[in-house]
């Protein structure tokens, strides 16, 4: 699978070491940056990156997630979702990993690396890819909502 890893400088340290793990496991990465630390460095232009790489692999029929990270990752998820397209969830336990796969067809997760131990967000991380979409009609119904909001800016799509 190839990932798709942004971060800000709190969470460069962490995406290093992503990287490696990710890559011994056999994951294609593409990192969108920053490549070195600035602590006034500007994350959306990273995490935009990063979710629009996923949106295009992804259509392309290229199986694609992304990973993006900051102090608390509530910036990056921000980011993140102003792409069409992308469902960024923010996780913070092996549950809401899960759950974002399961429920949301999350193609995007976003950690805080100044909230987790490095190897408690790389099972977040694992656990998020390993897992599938669970195709159950209910949640396809929700996403395609999303979906048609997000094309029309109505709720009456």
């Amino acid at each position: 699978m190839r990932i798709h890893i942004a971060t800000d400088h709190a969470g460069l340290e962490l995406s290093r070491r992503l990287q490696d793990h990710l890559i011994d496991a056999g994951h294609e990465v593409v990192d969108h940056g920053p490549q070195s630390y600035e602590p006034l460095d500007d994350y959306p232009g990273f995490c935009i990156a990063a979710a629009e790489a996923v949106v295009r692999d992804q259509a392309a029929g290229i199986d694609a997630l992304g990973v993006v990270f900051g102090g608390s990752g509530n910036g990056e998820q921000i980011a993140a979702n102003k792409v069409t397209g992308v469902r960024a969830a923010l996780v913070w336990n092996e549950s809401t990993a899960l759950l974002a796969r399961q429920h949301n067809d999350a193609n995007v997760i976003s950690i805080g690396a100044r909230q987790h131990p490095e190897d408690e967000a790389i099972s977040f991380i694992d656990a998020f890819i390993a897992e599938p979409f669970s195709q159950d009609e209910r949640h396809i119904r929700r996403i395609g909502q999303i979906a048609a909001y997000e094309a029309s800016r109505s709720t009456d799509a």
